[in-house]
């Protein structure tokens, strides 16, 4: 799930609450408006992976956040996250240092992805890093 499905849901939840509590909006309102955004989201999906400029629109990009042991600043503090999250993953998978790791990515899901300069790559979730208002 993307950031953008996310904000679809809580807003089809929005409008279809509306229709729950009464109040002037019938719950064929609150219905129609439901499938209209559902299906936007979908049209938006897929033509996002046709469309390359619209895909770059609606969907994140994987970031380069170390690259041969350098932390790339720029881009940590773009992606709000801190060099200690990056010492986490790689001490998760066993490296003690970040000047051993080759490449740290951060990946569309937010998940940061450990490759070290020998070696396989290794794969870390940060979904309890995920809070709300952490990232813009």
């Amino acid at each position: 799930m993307t950031a953008a499905d996310l904000v679809v849901i809580l807003i089809i939840a929005n409008a279809v609450q509306n229709s729950m509590n009464g109040g002037d909006v019938s719950l064929i309102g609150g219905i129609i408006s439901a499938a209209t955004l559902v299906g936007l989201n979908v049209a938006l999906s897929r033509f996002g992976r046709d469309i390359p400029i619209l895909g770059r629109l609606v969907s994140d990009e994987r970031t380069l956040l170390v690259q041969d042991g350098r932390p790339i600043m720029e881009n940590l503090e773009r992606e709000h996250v801190d060099l200690e999250e990056i010492e986490m993953a790689a001490r998760e998978h066993g490296i003690a240092d970040v000047s051993k790791v080759a490449a740290a990515v951060l990946e569309i899901d937010g998940s940061i992805s450990i490759i070290p300069k020998e070696g396989g790559a290794y794969h870390r979730t940060r979904r309890h890093f995920r809070q709300i208002g952490r990232r813009p």
